[in-house]
């Protein structure tokens, strides 16, 4: 009897036990469920923002752009500096000490302008004993030849006298040639750079004195790769950037070389300056050369709008509500634009937003402002 009662009571503790296991379980089953039921609603809203699936019926809301024919050109960049036809740095011609400086930085000169002077006293000096001597022998040459022109006295007698005038003239003009390479002398016009010498400084022939450089004869000076050869020629657009200035002009090459380098494989090119502005020699610009130029106007499309499939390259343009493929022929790419050769043409929309996410076929209205 008392193990009857001992199993009754087991049992019941033992079912109440699996109750409340079970109670534990369905409450954290149905948290589970919960939090399920608020990130299906999350997702689903988050879907329903970016879905693009359309009901029976519905378009895909686009805008569009109405193409237009251009000359499409491509450039090739580089580096390149301003120089100047003319621009000299001037030395003594002969050793001697700076008598006289005429200019100063910033003034204008012309050609056959004496800028500096070094001592010429002893040269001045002997050109004049020189000039004595040459005055006496003169004299006595012109009494030796009237004489001779009357068949009075040698020949030798005049020949020596001759001779002897004309050594001293010889011997004078040498002096007055040192007495000339004692000057600085500007070979051209222009504007004074540059001073590096002063009053009393001892200057020899080869060391920098006065810097002139004629600023209306500006260019720019370049070195461009030899692959670019065939493609840069006399006369090609070219556009002059200059970084420090934040300026640009347009002009044309001047001058391109037919030479190759032999150790650095660039040939190189020089544009005219308009010389309307400040350039400064050795300036750092770049060069936009045009190498390349449509023969014809032709449409430009970003190369962002252009797709590819096995077919090929393609974009979309909206017909009559429909999203319509167009295959092109690429030409030249430039700066982000192709030149499209064939599968466009004027009358074409092309759709510039929503191309991303639209398909051929696909239903498609122009979005209103």
């Amino acid at each position: 009897m008392k193990n009857t009662i001992l199993s009754i009571v087991i049992s019941a503790i033992l079912v109440a036990c699996g109750s409340s296991d079970k109670k534990a379980k369905l409450e954290k089953l149905i948290k589970q469920k919960e939090d399920l039921e608020t990130k299906i609603a999350t997702l689903q809203e988050e879907i329903a923002k970016t879905d693009t699936t359309l009901k029976k019926g519905e378009s895909i809301e686009i805008a569009v752009a109405q193409l237009s024919p251009t000359t499409f050109k491509t450039y090739i960049e580089i580096q390149g500096k301003v120089d100047a036809d003319e621009n000299v740095s001037l030395s003594s011609e002969i050793p001697g000490t700076v008598t006289k400086i005429n200019v100063k930085v910033g003034e204008e000169v012309h050609k056959g302008q004496v800028l500096a002077e070094t001592d010429t006293r002893v040269i001045q000096q002997q050109i004049a004993d020189l000039q004595t001597n040459l005055d006496l022998a003169t004299q006595v040459y012109q009494k030796q030849k009237n004489l001779w022109d009357q068949k009075i006295g040698t020949e030798i007698q005049f020949l020596q006298t001759k001779n002897n005038k004309e050594s001293l003239e010889n011997k004078l003009s040498a002096l007055h040639e040192q007495a000339r390479m004692s000057k600085i002398i500007s070979p051209i016009d222009g504007t004074v750079d540059a001073v590096n010498i002063k009053i009393g400084q001892a200057i020899a022939p080869g060391l920098p004195a006065i810097n002139v450089i004629n600023f209306s004869n500006l260019k720019v000076k370049a070195d461009v790769a030899e692959g670019y050869a065939s493609r840069i020629n006399t006369g090609n657009e070219t556009i002059v950037y200059f970084p420090d200035m934040k300026d640009s002009v347009i002009s044309k090459i001047k001058y391109s070389s037919r030479a190759i380098n032999n150790i650095t494989r660039t040939f190189g090119v020089e544009v005219l300056l308009d010389n309307t502005k400040q350039y400064h020699p050795n300036m750092v610009t770049k060069l936009k050369i045009n190498d390349y130029q449509s023969k014809a106007p032709v449409i430009a499309l970003p190369v962002k709008y252009i797709q590819k499939d096995d077919k090929g390259s393609f974009t979309l343009v909206n017909e009559n509500g429909l999203a319509v493929k167009k295959y092109l022929t690429i030409g030249k790419e430039y700066n982000g634009l192709d030149e499209i050769l064939g599968g466009l043409s004027t009358n074409d929309n092309l759709i510039t937003e929503g191309y991303d996410i639209v398909t051929e076929g696909a239903k498609v209205s122009v979005k209103t402002k």
